[in-house]
């Protein structure tokens, strides 16, 4: 019963830091005049108001948490905050007599806040602009997590956040301490997601976009998200120059934070190629960035090389880092191109960034593992240490990695049948999956880019939706919670 305690005291504290972000779009709704005013003050209250009866009922219970609450906390917030961050769109599509069902706004809250992108709405350029800003502002504060920034707080509260961050913090950047306290580390990350943001949105404005366009994109550029303001994603823009910018900073929040907050911190760039994934990522995206262009070419779907470019790199940076952007319905080129880029989604971001998959260091460690294991078979004597960073990996850190690795090709698999088994075709099913799973957001066939998850019913969306949280929190955090070891004690 403390532990409860405990929990709903963080949880209401959560909620309420939460409702605060409101205030972004009712400012825009308030200047724009745009309808949606009382629906965002509606839903502040209600969430103010859910937040602020458990917060203050269990003022007496702020005390340090045990390692496995983070694990619940986590999966807690991240369950309820999409319930408070659908409100605004069940009153204001209820109000202008096109309401949607619940799964359908729960769905789009949660693929704001796991900055996956996916969307069931249509007709966005004709949305309110305040409906679009908080369908970005989801995103925004996804990227980073509310937790990393709520635990720059909890101190204050007498609560300590060290295991809340184990919890929501993807890969080995869990037991990396960038700063002797949690709460410097939190703001010291968010201090330079702050940065990259602010020079995003300047980049943008300066290339023509206009404040509320920029602002959008900048938040599903930062958090590699990809939600847009327009049917056509980046299309509607038809610019090589904001293309080109948002290249750049897919790049950059594909790489991780901590090496970023590294090298702002030892002024220094040595941090980058010191990062065992940092010169990878980069390498990766550019190479296949430019396979994919030539084979464009190649293949006639393009008359001139720098079409080729142009559509192939942006395109294959933006689904490779998870973000979801498309200047271009890619799932009609050539099937070759779109499914290398569907496998790209899987490994190339970085741990510690705001990407997804199963993280590019944990692919690295697939790499050397396999090959440590083909020259075993010629030297069954061999011993020859796995190491990354010129740091021994433990073994067992080697076994949780092929734990993780069966939960996520099981979790993948068992979505992608259970939505063949609605009636959903293999290919829409299985990109689904693995888009949802991937936080990329648009996958292939029915739900590719030039569609939207619209085409499901509500319990195709549920399933996609569990496949966000599971993928945002990096399966073991939720899938832990269903352990009759976990609830022992």
């Amino acid at each position: 019963m403390k532990r409860l305690r405990i929990l709903l005291n963080i949880m209401g504290f959560a909620m309420m830091l939460f409702a605060v972000t409101m205030l972004v779009p009712v400012g825009v709704a308030a200047y724009v005049d745009d309808g949606t005013l009382n629906a965002f003050l509606e839903a502040m209250l209600v969430a103010l108001v859910a937040g602020a009866i458990p917060f203050f009922l269990t003022r007496s219970h702020q005390h340090e948490l045990q390692a496995r609450d983070g694990f619940l906390l986590v999966t807690l917030v991240w369950t309820l905050l999409p319930l408070l961050g659908c409100v605004p769109f069940l009153l204001y599509f209820a109000k202008v007599g096109e309401p949607i069902s619940f799964a359908f706004a729960y769905f789009e809250a949660m693929s704001g806040l796991t900055t996956t992108g996916a969307t069931v709405l249509q007709g966005l350029d004709s949305l309110p602009p305040a409906i679009n800003v908080w369908r970005a502002t989801l995103m925004w504060i996804g990227g980073m997590g509310i937790l990393v920034l709520a635990v720059a707080i909890l101190p204050l509260l007498g609560v300590g956040g060290s295991q809340v961050v184990r919890a929501e913090t993807p890969g080995p950047m869990k037991d990396e301490k960038l700063t002797p306290r949690i709460a410097s580390t939190a703001k010291g990350l968010y201090a330079v997601y702050l940065g990259i943001s602010l020079a995003c949105w300047g980049a943008y404005v300066s290339a023509g976009m206009g404040l509320v366009d920029a602002y959008v994109h900048m938040a599903a550029t930062v958090s590699l998200g990809g939600f847009s303001s327009h049917d056509a994603s980046f299309g509607a823009f038809n610019s090589p120059l904001l293309e080109s910018i948002a290249i750049v900073f897919m790049t950059i929040c594909a790489v991780s934070f901590a090496t970023h907050f590294k090298a702002i911190r030892q002024r220094s760039a040595k941090a980058y190629w010191q990062c065992p994934e940092a010169r990878y990522v980069v390498a990766i995206l550019l190479l296949a960035g430019l396979a994919i262009s030539a084979f464009l070419w190649f293949r006639g779907t393009y008359a001139t090389p720098f079409e080729a470019l142009r559509y192939g790199m942006f395109n294959t940076v933006s689904v490779a880092t998870t973000t979801g952007f498309a200047n271009t319905d890619y799932a009609a080129w050539p099937v070759f191109a779109p499914l290398v880029m569907l496998l790209l989604s899987c490994f190339t971001a970085s741990s510690g960034s705001t990407g997804s998959g199963i993280k590019l260091v944990r692919f690295l460690l697939i790499l050397k593992q396999t090959r440590l294991e083909l020259r075993r078979v010629l030297h069954p004597r061999l011993i020859a240490p796995i190491r990354l960073s010129q740091r021994v990996v433990d073994n067992r850190v080697l076994l949780a990695l092929l734990a993780f690795l069966m939960l996520y090709v099981t979790s993948i698999t068992v979505i992608a049948l259970l939505l063949i088994l609605t009636g959903l075709d293999p290919a829409t099913a299985l990109s689904a999956a693995l888009a949802s799973v991937n936080n990329l957001g648009p996958g292939l066939a029915g739900v590719g880019p030039a569609s939207t998850f619209a085409v499901l019913d509500d319990f195709q969306i549920s399933l996609c939706t569990f496949g966000m949280l599971l993928g945002r929190l990096e399966l073991v955090t939720v899938l832990v919670l269903f352990t009759p070891t976990f609830w022992r004690h």
